[in-house]
This record gives C-alpha cells, sequence and structure tokens, in this order.
C-alpha cells in the first residue's frame, strides 16, 4: 500500500513536471501580456528577459511580438475565415485575426548574446496571424498592422 502512495506522488509530481515544460513554450508564455505589464521604462528588455526569451543557441532574438489581449480572444481566432497558407510554411495555414490588437513590438537594438540584449520599444495595434491545432492557438506567426 505505501508502494502505491509512493508511485501515485512521483506520478503526479512528474505530470506537474511536464505540464510546466508545455506551459515554457506555449503561444501565452512567449506572447500573451495580458493585462499588460506596467513596467514603466524598458519595458521589452524587462519582459524579454523575465520570460527568457532567446533563440535556441542563445542569441539575441531580432524581433518579439507582446499581444495584450485575452487569452479567450486570441483563442478564438481559429475560427477566423481569415484563413490563408502561412508565408515561410507551404502547407501549413494561418489564422488573422478579425479584429485588432494592441502589441508591443521589440526590436533589437543592441547586443547579440542572452542576456544582454537591448530593444526598442513600439506600441502597436494590428491583426495577428497564427498556427493552430485541434486545441486552439500553436504559434505566433506575425501581424499585419
Amino acid at each position: 500500500m505505501a508502494l502505491m502512495v509512493v508511485v501515485f506522488l512521483l506520478l503526479l509530481f512528474w505530470e506537474n513536471e511536464l505540464n510546466e515544460d508545455i506551459m515554457a513554450t506555449s503561444l501565452e508564455h512567449f506572447h500573451v501580456d495580458y493585462p499588460q505589464n506596467t513596467v514603466p521604462l524598458r519595458y521589452c528588455n524587462f519582459m524579454i528577459q523575465q520570460r527568457a526569451i532567446r533563440e535556441p543557441d542563445y542569441t539575441c532574438k531580432k524581433l518579439h511580438v507582446f499581444i495584450h489581449e485575452r487569452p479567450q480572444k486570441i483563442n478564438r481566432i481559429c475560427a477566423s475565415p481569415k484563413k490563408a497558407t502561412c508565408t515561410n510554411h507551404t502547407d501549413i495555414f494561418c489564422f488573422q485575426s478579425e479584429t485588432r490588437f494592441k502589441l508591443t513590438v521589440c526590436q533589437l537594438t543592441d547586443g547579440t548574446r542572452y542576456p544582454a540584449c537591448r530593444y526598442q520599444v513600439s506600441p502597436i495595434e494590428g491583426f495577428i496571424l497564427v498556427t493552430c491545432d485541434d486545441l486552439g492557438p500553436v504559434n505566433f506567426q506575425g501581424y499585419v498592422e
């Protein structure tokens, strides 16, 4: 009986670790900031470092976008009639939001190796493009002003 309890607890902790890894790579973790963080200065520098946003080889991302909208509204994009082949893929469809979202575009201005990256902040409004699976949005593909 005690062995079953130990196995159950190990499985429970292992499952939670897997869920954390999935969350750490999700569109919501990397791109959604709702409600928008109130960092008064250097928003992009703070958010990119806080969320460890970088290229796989630890170089700075040249461009990153944060979406300031409720995740539920972003999930609805997958039902959008605005569907087209993604520009950087041949057989994957992108879905475009039907309304403009508040976005913050972070453009690299200085640095090459993470975490020594410095960004210019550009608040804009635009339509967002995402890829979807059966559960909802999977990857942020870009935006259209």
